[in-house]
């Protein structure tokens, strides 16, 4: 684990230039991003401001994390699909520094995710994976995840064709009627 206890806690603006740039080397030396340019700081400010606190963005923080500083990884989740029947089901990502990779925090962090996206009552989180990763899809399942489906060669990145697999986590008991989804800004992170 990194130096210093780990902290989760709601992302902010000051965050923005710290997750663009653990964000950047996915998407530039990879195949885990289907993106071809990197964002900046400005345009993962944008991304954090589109959640409209309804959907969590989260950073795992070590020591002093003044102005985003100690940032070692962001989650979040985002909207699954733009029909109104698909609101209470969310797609996650998760992204770990480098130098982080393989020492828990993403587990801490995407643990946190999983529990506060269940305090706000949505039903189901998908996460899409770039296959082949290990990684991700040993992450995903240590966390509650189970492999739903495959489509095969769906994107076109470095040459190559690249099959996107999703994995499908049980958040809560599928109601009837539907209870909405309580928003972000008024749960907080969660860890149960």
């Amino acid at each position: 684990m990194p130096q210093g206890p780990i902290t989760i806690r709601g992302a902010a603006a000051a965050d923005a230039a710290a997750i663009a740039a653990i964000y950047a080397p996915f998407v530039l030396s990879g195949t885990v991003s289907f993106e071809n340019e990197a964002p900046d700081a400005a345009a993962m400010r944008d991304r954090i401001a589109a959640s409209d606190g309804f959907y969590p963005w989260l950073v795992a923080t070590s020591g002093d994390d003044g102005d985003g500083a100690g940032v070692l990884a962001y989650a979040y989740a985002t909207r699954f699909r733009d029909r109104p029947a698909y609101r209470y089901v969310v797609e996650t990502s998760i992204y770990v520094a480098g130098a982080t990779h393989g020492q828990g925090v993403g587990r801490l962090l995407y643990e946190a995710l999983v529990d506060t996206l269940r305090a706000q009552g949505f039903t189901q989180a998908i996460g899409v994976i770039a296959l082949p990763n290990d990684g991700s899809i040993t992450l995903h399942e240590a966390v509650g995840f189970r492999r739903a489906g495959v489509y095969r060669e769906v994107g076109y990145k470095q040459g190559r064709w690249i099959d996107v697999g999703f994995w499908q986590c049980e958040l809560n008991p599928s109601a009837i009627p539907p209870l909405e989804p309580k928003p972000f800004s008024l749960i907080g992170v969660r860890r149960d």
